[in-house]
């Protein structure tokens, strides 16, 4: 104990000594608890959206037999699975390297991880200020994926379920200027009813207006719905599934360009918000993860 006196022996002469106690103060941590949790809470639901969205899109490929035959890809950049699976690749590696690099606290991994979330945060501003400034450009784009999607309707089950969810539930459109833009697909074209197509001078169900009290739509309602009334044509093994000339034509006349337009700036203040939000919650998560970086090196320059 400190404060006592102790008797040393030397050469035989008791000495008295002052026992010295060496005091220690434990010095508190630099990196705060509460933000390196928050990143990686964060980070870990991330990742596994990431994950989730990845392994959909490795599904969707697999069912479609796509890894066995790229070739058959009309345009990949077009091809919803194909999406699926860069969205998700993206989404996992920077949620790994949020949850790990701040669970590990590695400032290589949250150097990266900042990084990331600053280059997608640039892109999204570019994009945002390019839309405005070329808008006719961006719409001849969107109308040239539109005509993809229309060629090769009955060639990608995804792109087909795509395109039926935008004319259907979405927009409610058809086509990308109107019904008439369908004839650019082989089998609803007119000129493909000498071949025995069902569906020529026709439009896809989606493009049908559902009617009142109806549960089950009917998938035939866009059979011949394009064909002049003095030019219908009824072969006898059809006439059972032909519409007949009195029923009205009970499709969607605007087309889906005219009809996103439209939907954008009767949301564009939603859109907006959810864009703000987003941008806010990307610098959110690059202060945070540069915070925790000066943290950790303050901590390192102590043992020093």
């Amino acid at each position: 104990m400190s404060g006592q006196i102790h008797l040393l022996q030397t050469n035989g002469y008791n000495m008295p000594v002052q026992a010295v106690r060496k005091t220690y103060r434990k010095d508190t941590s630099e990196v705060s608890c509460c933000l390196k949790y928050v990143i990686f809470g964060f980070n870990v639901l991330f990742w596994m959206l990431g994950l989730c969205i990845l392994a959909v899109g490795i599904w969707a490929w697999s069912e479609k037999d796509t890894f066995s035959n790229l070739g058959r890809l009309a345009n990949v950049a077009l091809d919803p699975a194909f999406v699926l699976i860069c969205v998700g690749t993206v989404t996992f590696i920077i949620g790994f390297t949020g949850c790990v690099g701040a669970l590990r606290e590695n400032t290589c991994l949250l150097a990266a991880y900042a990084l990331f979330l600053a280059i997608i945060l640039l892109l999204e501003l570019t994009a945002g200020i390019m839309g405005f400034i070329f808008k006719d450009w961006i719409k001849v784009q969107a109308t040239g994926g539109f005509q993809a999607f229309i060629i090769h309707y009955r060639e990608d089950p995804d792109q087909q379920n795509l395109i039926d969810w935008i004319q259907e539930d979405w927009l409610q459109c058809c086509g990308i200027e109107g019904p008439k833009d369908w004839d650019k697909n082989n089998y609803f074209n007119c000129s493909s009813q000498t071949v025995g197509s069902r569906e020529a001078c026709g439009v896809p169900f989606s493009c049908c207006k559902r009617k009142p009290n109806e549960i089950i739509k009917n998938k035939q309602c866009g059979y011949d719905v394009r064909k002049a009334h003095n030019e219908a044509y009824f072969a006898d093994s059809w006439a059972n599934l032909s519409p007949t000339q009195s029923e009205e034509r009970n499709i969607f006349e605007r087309g889906c360009m005219r009809a996103g337009e439209e939907w954008v700036e009767a949301n564009l203040i939603p859109v907006a918000g959810v864009a703000v939000a987003l941008c806010i919650t990307q610098i959110l998560g690059i202060c945070f993860a540069q915070n925790l970086r000066a943290d950790i090196f303050a901590q390192k320059a102590k043992w020093h």
